[in-house]
């Protein structure tokens, strides 16, 4: 199963990190946020890479190359400087990606998360990985109900930025500019989106004070690790 980051972003909220900096490449613990997902993907069995661009993408390009020296082969989707959305972006990115599903994860969060878990197949349109609700963003996003999320229940939950989709999601849809959450919220009124709780790490890094929290806490383990 091939595998598409999304690193178009302009990451705003992390001004003024961000003016000079794409967030994936932003550092925590001695690393590049997007490292992070590479050395995990790589370590799940995924070996193919889609990696959408943005505004400063270059150096995105410029600091992972084709990929060969982390052990995967990657292909670029360049987007223009204003960014499609996520779905403008995943559609664009299509032709790269191929007809299978293929996962999704965004750029700008870490976690611990174990790719191989992801189901190659999932049973409808879409699978979802969500996680507790954040301080952030306490109204959650959607429920999950026997193994299927809604976008209506009482006991909502946050989309993880992790997911594995069908290019089918995308049927009827034209290029540009536009959001992915208005395509899964179709699906799911039609019972085509599994999901799952995964209640590891998890961070959305949202704010230059959330990427210092975590440097903060992944070099702590790491002094801890060495002493052990």
């Amino acid at each position: 199963m091939k595998a598409m980051m999304l690193a178009a972003g302009r990451g705003d909220r992390m001004r003024p990190l961000t003016d000079t900096t794409p967030k994936p490449l932003l550092v925590v613990g001695g690393k590049s946020l997007i490292i992070y997902h590479i050395e995990a993907l790589r370590a799940a069995g995924v070996r193919e890479l889609v990696i959408n661009l943005g505004r400063l993408g270059g150096q995105i390009r410029n600091a992972l190359g084709d990929g060969h020296p982390f052990g995967v082969t990657i292909t670029y989707s360049q987007e223009p400087e204003d960014a499609l959305e996520t779905g403008g972006g995943i559609l664009q990115a299509l032709p790269l990606v191929g007809q299978a599903p293929f996962m999704v994860i965004n750029g700008d969060i870490w976690t611990d998360y174990p790719f191989a878990r992801l189901p190659a197949e999932p049973g409808g349109l879409a699978h979802l990985v969500l996680v507790d609700n954040p301080p952030q963003h306490p109204q959650g996003d959607f429920a999950l109900l026997a193994g299927r999320v809604l976008d209506a229940g009482s006991q909502r939950l946050t989309f993880s930025g992790i997911s594995v989709l069908r290019p089918d999601l995308f049927a009827g849809c034209s290029p540009g500019r536009f959001p992915l959450k208005p395509l899964l919220c179709r699906a799911m009124a039609e019972g085509l989106v599994s999901g799952e709780h995964y209640q590891g790490a998890w961070q959305d890094i949202g704010t230059p004070e959330r990427l210092r929290e975590l440097d903060l806490t992944l070099r702590a383990a790491a002094v801890s690790q060495d002493r052990s």
